[in-house]
């Protein structure tokens, strides 16, 4: 899976809007599993969320990015695929909320294959902005940063920051690196 890259970062670092734009450029992408569970728990009242079970929300993100996997794999292309997250960003949410990483977990950032470029988007304090389903503070979004760096990491996977710039900045800073290859 050398065509299947991850962005990954803190919240609100300008992950998404890079998605959609590498969309426009023909390149598709999976969707981010944290947003999309936090919107389907509260509308059915579940208790997977970040703010009321760290664990079951890690286990639904964990489920989320193992059937984006699967469903990326079956796409017949060699074209850069681009992931919104990947499996060590559940190690790294995990630690990050004081949680031990279980084995499984671990074993699913193994056996999922990536390409070993990752790239992470910095804290970005200038267009951080919170919602309704992004609750985290300035603060917990540059320690998520962080624990995203020391995740992948530890993980074998070589980091690649993105620029503190407009899109298309960023759009040919990724294509750019891909070229590289």
């Amino acid at each position: 899976m050398d065509h299947f890259y991850i962005l990954t970062g803190g919240p609100g670092s300008g992950k998404t809007t890079l998605l959609n734009s590498l969309k426009t450029h023909g390149y598709q992408h999976s969707q981010e599993a944290g947003r999309h569970i936090i919107q389907d728990q509260v509308k059915i009242g579940g208790k997977a969320l970040p703010w009321l079970d760290p664990a079951c929300f890690a286990e639904m993100m964990l489920a989320w990015e193992m059937r984006s996997h699967l469903l990326a794999s079956e796409i017949a292309s060699e074209r850069p695929y681009f992931f919104d997250r990947g499996m060590a960003d559940i190690a790294g949410y995990l630690k990050l909320s004081g949680i031990p990483v279980p084995d499984h977990v671990h074993q699913a950032v193994q056996q999922y294959a990536y390409n070993k470029t990752v790239f992470i988007a910095p804290h970005w304090p200038e267009i951080y902005q919170g919602d309704e389903e992004r609750k985290q503070s300035a603060d917990e979004a540059e320690r998520t940063f962080d624990a995203m760096v020391q995740t992948y990491q530890a993980y074998g996977f070589t980091l690649h920051e993105l620029p503190k710039a407009d899109v298309e900045t960023r759009v040919a800073f990724v294509l750019a690196q891909i070229d590289k290859k």
